[in-house]
């Protein structure tokens, strides 16, 4: 991953990132192309302390083969992203940009035995569960025994060894106060959920700034210039 040294995030603030989104796109190489699929993980670590990401494929995925144990994948954890247009900035000669953040996971992956299948999917299932708390948490053990036998045999658990973490948060921080004010502002006012959550992020990134009283009257409720 390219990171300007600005937008870099340190090992402990991208695993939390990782582990907190739990959405990610695996990656790896076939021989002559590469095969990705897009899934839900979790975060555990060795007695060791090295990091490893848990998920699942179906039977039938092509990377099932490519679980050697020795070949390196890539998950991509993305968060919310937004555009910036160049005309939100009190700074004059500015380009329009893209926010966003995101974490590159790199490690050698394997498949879980039989007897690791069902320990995994519970945790798996718990962790998202505890998102919809208070409600009752949806666990395997309300599956009858044969439907849940054959849900194990459709899919193929794997567990990658995290050798490399890298994470990339681009939130404007190489910019002046007024202008981080001024972006902050401009995307928290806009109808699209993902850029008023990056412009929370930059309000939280530099929570001592005045936002209340340096919203740019020249910016409107969709981001266009009024002046």
């Amino acid at each position: 991953m390219y990171t300007p040294p600005m937008f870099k995030s340190d090992r402990a603030a991208s695993l939390a990132f990782a582990q907190a989104r739990g959405f990610g796109t695996v990656c790896a190489w076939d021989g002559s192309r590469p095969i990705a699929s897009s899934l839900p993980f979790y975060l555990a670590f060795a007695d060791d302390g090295t990091p490893q990401m848990a998920f699942h494929v179906a039977r039938h995925n092509p990377l099932v083969k490519l679980a050697d144990g020795t070949s390196s994948w890539l998950m991509a954890v993305t968060g919310a992203d937004a555009y910036v247009s160049a005309d939100w900035y009190v700074s004059p000669d500015q380009v329009p940009t893209w926010l966003y953040q995101a974490v590159h996971l790199t490690g050698t992956v394997r498949r879980l035995s039989d007897s690791e299948l069902g320990p995994h999917l519970d945790v798996l299932s718990a962790k998202f569960e505890n998102w919809l708390a208070p409600k009752p948490p949806w666990m395997s053990s309300k599956m009858t025994a044969g439907r849940l036998a054959a849900m194990k045999q459709a899919i193929v658990g794997l567990v990658m060894t995290v050798e490399e973490i890298e994470g990339s948060f681009k939130l404007n921080q190489h910019k002046s106060d007024v202008d981080h004010v001024a972006v902050a502002n401009a995307l928290t006012q806009q109808p699209d959920v993902a850029a008023q959550t990056i412009g929370k992020q930059m309000v939280a990134l530099r929570p001592q700034l005045d936002y209340m009283s340096s919203t740019p009257a020249s910016v409107a409720a969709d981001g266009r210039s009024t002046s």
